[in-house]
């Protein structure tokens, strides 16, 4: 085995945990022993794990076909799952920007930013524009794919990788310096290059990977305008942030604006099956249409674009989101878990607690090596599953979370900071 983002030095020796089944908020192992899955098994699940009808809407689509392509046929499981993904996007203000109205499926959140990233050049392309560049934030995170990792800006993830990347430039992480001097670095940015620039991507109101740093609504807002007056699109990644994360559906809500091009993945089947997606504006869209002569085709996809086995328990996760109110839920959860995590604001080792919606993270101080791993292995030896981001504690649970499980969450999670970097270490 080879796992990602593992180094198997070390790996032996912190206690692999082999997970055999899951019920509910619980992920069980081999010795039959319980976690309460704080992470959302990766930041996906959303109603906990064996949802019945998700698992019904998978079988009954087992019935039909479990997969066809989607290069050039077509399935009801993915067109339902288009109609009810922009039924539910984010809405232009008046007189603000275009709707999202066309939906091209990936298999997962660094494919869906590789097909945005291609999408924005050669439509510029195709417009008869010349523009080779990007712009991101620093620490930001939007994949593994070479393309996505271009954007990326955490020197530990993509370092090595930044001879064989594309053109990019970077602005400042707005929780860094704050928002006017960010929005300030891209508006010089843009005036020396803007005519070159096709596409500058944000993680709108959190930078997850990066150690859940926030930034505030006039960011996002700012970064919309600029991007519009430079001639360039704007590219919302919402794998992380989006389907509820952030107590709205899509974290650009929190600003009242529309991106040109919008990325999801994580949540969006629930924690079934992978499948992303890209929501795009018509004027992108129409940028590729033509004569087959005339090369507009986006020539990319996947073999297992479009799954419909991953569409269906897609839509059934929709659905069930729906008719539960589970953003409002995921709204309430999040300002919870805030207040049950207040008393560590009080703990002399914890430098930050950061939350957006159910976002979470807990910059401990470093107090020898991998801290925050030793605050999530003392989870682990009480049933609670976390993962760190260095020295950060991340908390993510399933949005349907109810109040019992979020009590256990939070108190462990209190617990084990305080013995590992509290008074006495």
């Amino acid at each position: 085995m080879w796992h990602p983002f593992t180094q198997h030095s070390l790996w032996e020796d912190d206690e692999p945990l082999v997970i055999d089944r899951a019920e509910g908020m619980y992920l069980i192992d081999t010795d039959g022993r319980r976690y309460l899955d704080g992470v959302s098994s990766l930041w996906v699940t959303v109603h906990g794990h064996g949802v019945p009808e998700i698992d019904a809407a998978v079988r009954a689509q087992l019935d039909k076909i479990a997969h066809s392509t989607f290069l050039g046929l077509t399935h009801e499981p993915g067109i339902a799952l288009a109609e009810a993904l922009l039924e539910t996007a984010p809405s232009p203000a008046a007189g603000d920007g275009s709707p999202l109205r066309r939906v091209f499926y990936a298999g997962d959140g660094s494919s869906a930013v590789e097909a945005a990233l291609k999408m924005a050049y050669q439509a510029s392309a195709q417009r008869g524009e010349h523009r080779p560049l990007f712009v991101s934030v620093a620490e930001g995170y939007h994949g593994d794919t070479l393309g996505s990792v271009s954007v990326g800006g955490i020197e530990t993830f993509h370092a090595t990788y930044r001879p064989i990347l594309l053109r990019t430039r970077q602005i400042p992480s707005p929780h860094r310096v704050g928002t006017a001097d960010a929005l300030a670095a891209l508006e010089a940015l843009l005036a020396a290059e803007g005519e070159q620039v096709c596409a500058v991507i944000i993680e709108p109101m959190v930078q997850a990977a990066a150690g859940m740093l926030t930034h505030d609504a006039a960011f996002v807002r700012g970064v919309r305008e600029l991007s519009r007056r430079a001639g360039a699109l704007m590219i919302a990644d919402e794998v992380a942030t989006g389907i509820g994360r952030t107590g709205a559906m899509w974290a650009v809500e929190h600003a009242g604006v529309t991106p040109d091009l919008l990325t999801c993945g994580k949540g969006l089947s629930a924690g079934y099956l992978p499948i992303s997606a890209v929501l795009a504006t018509e004027e992108v869209y129409d940028a590729f249409l033509g004569a087959p002569e005339s090369d507009r085709t986006f020539f990319h996809g996947h073999t297992y674009t479009a799954n419909p086995l991953a569409c269906a328990a897609a839509l059934a996760n929709l659905q069930l989101m729906a008719e539960r109110r589970t953003v409002e839920h995921a709204a309430r959860v999040g300002e919870r878990l805030g207040a049950l995590l207040a008393p560590l604001s009080q703990v002399d080792g914890v430098l930050d607690v950061r939350r957006c919606g159910t976002m979470t993270g807990i910059e401990v101080a470093s107090r020898g090596s991998r801290t925050g791993f030793e605050v999530c292995r003392r989870a682990r030896r009480r049933g609670v599953i976390l993962r760190p981001l260095s020295d950060v504690v991340v908390l993510m649970p399933p949005l349907a979370i109810g109040d019992g499980d979020l009590d256990e969450l939070a108190a462990v999670t209190v617990e084990c900071v305080h013995e590992v970097v509290g008074s006495g270490g």
